[in-house]
């Protein structure tokens, strides 16, 4: 089936929307990246490298610093962090047609909902299954996978013949509650590890202990999902652990964003279970203790930044 060309519009110009989007442009997609100046500037003055574990290319698209640039796309990728939800729905509000298609490929499970919220219309949560990162200003390097699963909706039938073209697996589920919280337990195990000490999956799960520490924070998660009456699969376990094995050079988005002195999504992640574990009666120590370890990293970080002689 021939695809029609469509107008595409990420918010986001991190790993996670110049991959996908970058990807959507190769296929011959009009695509716009919103994003931070530094990556701005380097796609429009000679395009976005997308570097794939099969191949690496320059791909045209348009960049843009501000969301005013949006006009009417058929597609909207909204790859913001989790703490930045609410002003990007705020910045896409009245900059939509009816017949737009958004997708949050956002870190957590409550985005969709908050995007939903703000601009008063369906928003269909993607599950990102994608080893990524920024290699320099415009240039995205993939380490491995790249699948989306989405959310079934009347408008998933187009969307799952553009993306699957573009070279984008892309699966679409009627619920899509548990998967979404398959991917939250993964990224609850693996993010703040990553990030504390400093090391990809591989080497990470070398560590005495690691594999344990990921067994409690998996556990709880399971608890606090019960609770919640999200039914997780049996081998969750199983699945979590073989993570280091398929991307074993992988950062974790958190270790990333501390790395570049970014804000981390740790509370949307393992604050996320500490909340709804005390919400619904379920310790999460192991949980809380990634979390305060995570941010005790970052302010340990930036308090050596400014310990810097000028």
């Amino acid at each position: 089936m021939k695809v029609a060309v469509m107008k595409v519009a990420v918010m986001g110009a991190g790993a996670v929307g110049c991959y996908f989007g970058g990807l959507l442009a190769r296929a011959g997609h009009d695509v716009l990246f919103v994003g931070r100046k530094p990556h701005v500037d380097a796609i429009n003055a000679r395009g976005l490298i997308l570097e794939t574990t099969t191949f690496k290319d320059t791909v045209a698209a348009r960049a843009s610093v501000e969301a005013q640039a949006i006009d009417q796309p058929d597609l909207v990728l909204v790859c913001v962090k989790s703490g930045d939800t609410e002003a990007a729905g705020k910045a896409l509000a009245g900059r939509l047609t009816p017949e737009a298609t958004v997708l949050s490929l956002q870190n957590g499970v409550d985005n969709a909902e908050r995007l939903s919220a703000i601009l008063q219309r369906n928003v269909e949560p993607a599950i990102v299954y994608a080893g990524v990162e920024m290699a320099g200003p415009g240039h995205v390097k993939h380490h491995g996978r790249g699948e989306l699963v989405v959310g079934a909706s009347d408008s998933s039938t187009e969307i799952l013949a553009a993306l699957p073209a573009a070279g984008i697996p892309t699966k679409a589920l009627d619920d899509i509650r548990p998967a979404l919280w398959t991917k939250l337990v993964v990224n609850c195990a693996y993010n703040a590890l990553s990030a504390i000490g400093v090391l990809p999956y591989g080497p990470m799960m070398r560590i005495e202990g690691a594999r344990e520490v990921i067994a409690s924070t998996v556990a709880e998660c399971v608890d606090v999902a019960k609770a919640m009456g999200v039914a997780l699969p049996d081998d969750i376990l199983a699945i979590t652990l073989a993570l280091a094995d398929s991307m074993p050079n992988q950062y974790s988005s958190t270790a990333q964003d501390i790395s570049r002195g970014k804000p981390t999504e740790i509370d949307f992640l393992n604050g996320y279970i500490v909340r709804k574990g005390r919400e619904y009666g379920v310790p999460t120590p192991t949980n809380l203790a990634l979390r305060v370890a995570t941010h005790l990293t970052e302010a340990g970080r930036a308090a050596a930044h400014d310990a810097r002689p000028t």
